[in-house]
């Protein structure tokens, strides 16, 4: 039996019924809401024109306030969660909220185009500091889904700075809580229109029941992806099976030397605690994956289920010697996550299977780790290459050498002959060297828009070398000294 969409939006509990389990939230807001002021541009989640704050309750009951990116959101998802959009930002007294007058007195908008997206972006910063001032990287980190081709990024950060110093705007998080937990559901629901139907599991029992059911659904969980096959390829997606509910998938525990993350927990919130772990080999990577509102909604566990050869968690997982924990009827499977790749979008996962959590092995002793991502930009951009390195080290004997590339294979993959060179011998230059030439053996990357067989090659061999740099016995080099967006404010 179909249920209706239920969530809380413009201070009234709204309903969906008939409508496409495909159709997007931004959809939805302009075509059938006639609320126009949220804009599409790319349709991908890449200029956050579309941006909007989607407030949910997470597995403890908390209230988590978060920008995404509503162009390639379900509308489905929304049912239990609330809606926040630019209309939506008007004090009681008719004023303008503190972000939008910053808009105005900095001068952050010309053409107006991407004004919402950025207004959005930053009240869900605003919220997430509470009114108080915000650091410049901080401001960048906020920004990172956000693109103006008019104004330009110096007013729109003057405007970051100037709304903390304004008149504070309140808002009722314990009111909005209380109104969440009125729309949760007991069980999982389903809803049906167009001959396509929406599962929506609570529990890893629901989840692995539907599974069984239906090999064939799309799983769903951050739409990060998954969303494009619709927006962009305009691809059927038949039933789909959403992950997003259920609270089993979205905890994060340490246990047997092991940190276990759930298959649910956003891209964010998995590596603040990796981050926590691993701060100077992952704080980079961290804030150059993809954009907040995209981290923000995306998960590790559908990155690692994705199987990307380009995607920038897998290298750095598989060379610290991460696993992958796969869930079905017949219990679970643990395996390598370096073994869960067979090929190109080809994985060692049944129909009836799905990615329930990934393991990542805790710091150990006389291991030297580091992961680099080559890219055109900065934030928001897809790697050329991305390199990761695991060496144990006894003093500057190579005891047990893993190296680990995306973006040279059909899969993120390990250079077996490189390390089998290394494994054994002195970490000193002339050994170094023979590793380099030995990538050309594992490896014959792919020419692509993104960068030439030649660049990467010579990239990714320099990059093992960067590493070399970093970790040899006699004078190695501070990380500031190697990167080249250490000058960064």
């Amino acid at each position: 039996m179909s249920e209706p969409i239920r969530f809380y939006y413009r201070g009234a509990v709204q309903e969906i019924s008939g409508a496409a389990p495909t159709r997007t939230v931004l959809q939805h807001l302009r075509e059938d809401l006639h609320c126009t002021g949220t804009k599409e541009g790319c349709a991908e989640g890449d200029c956050g024109a579309c941006t909007v704050v989607v407030g949910s309750l997470n597995a403890a009951g908390q209230l988590e306030m978060k920008a995404v990116n509503s162009c390639i959101q379900f509308a489905p998802t929304l049912d239990g969660k609330a809606l926040f959009t630019v209309e939506d930002l008007q004090q009681p007294d008719g004023t303008l909220h503190p972000v939008q007058q910053a808009m105005v007195e900095c001068h952050g908008s010309q053409c107006g185009f991407c004004t919402p997206g950025f207004v959005m972006s930053l009240w869900g910063m605003y919220l997430d500091k509470d009114g108080q001032p915000a650091q410049r990287k901080e401001i960048d980190d906020c920004l990172s889904g956000n693109l103006c081709r008019c104004t330009g990024y110096r007013p729109i950060i003057d405007a970051a700075h100037r709304m903390t110093e304004l008149p504070k705007a309140g808002f009722d998080r314990a009111a909005l809580a209380a109104q969440l937990r009125t729309l949760q559901r007991d069980a999982g629901s389903s809803y049906t229109a167009h001959g396509q139907s929406f599962h929506a599991p609570r529990t890893l029992d629901e989840l692995v029941a539907l599974r069984a059911a239906h090999p064939k659904a799309t799983l769903l969980s951050g739409s990060t992806d998954v969303g494009l096959w619709v927006t962009k390829q305009m691809r059927d997606l038949g039933d789909i099976i959403y992950l997003g509910h259920v609270s089993a998938l979205q905890t994060v525990v340490e246990a047997d030397g092991m940190l276990h993350i759930g298959a649910g927990v956003t891209l964010n919130d998995a590596y603040e605690a990796l981050c926590r772990l691993y701060p100077s080999q992952l704080s980079e990577m961290w804030q150059r994956f993809a954009s907040l509102p995209i981290r923000n909604a995306g998960t590790l566990g559908g990155n690692v289920a994705n199987g990307s050869p380009i995607g920038d968690s897998m290298p750095w997982m598989i060379a610290v010697g991460s696993e992958v924990v796969l869930r079905g009827p017949a219990g679970e499977r643990v395996m390598p996550l370096e073994a869960f790749y067979l090929d190109y979008q080809k994985k060692d996962m049944r129909p009836d299977e799905f990615v329930a959590a990934v393991r990542v092995p805790l710091p150990r002793e006389g291991v030297q780790f580091r992961t680099y991502k080559l890219a055109k930009r900065f934030d928001q951009d897809i790697s050329a290459v991305c390199a990761a390195f695991a060496f144990k080290l006894d003093g500057d004997l190579v005891v047990d050498a893993r190296i680990a590339f995306g973006g040279m294979a059909a899969t993120p993959r390990r250079a077996a002959r490189a390390e089998a060179v290394l494994n054994g011998l002195r970490w000193n230059e002339a050994n170094l060297r023979v590793a380099m030439d030995m990538l050309a053996q594992d490896f014959a990357p792919l020419s692509d828009m993104r960068a030439s067989s030649t660049y990467r090659m010579q990239t990714a061999q320099n990059l093992l070398r960067r590493f070399w740099f970093e970790t040899r016995a006699d004078a190695p080099l501070a990380a500031d000294a190697v990167n080249a967006f250490a000058c960064r404010a």
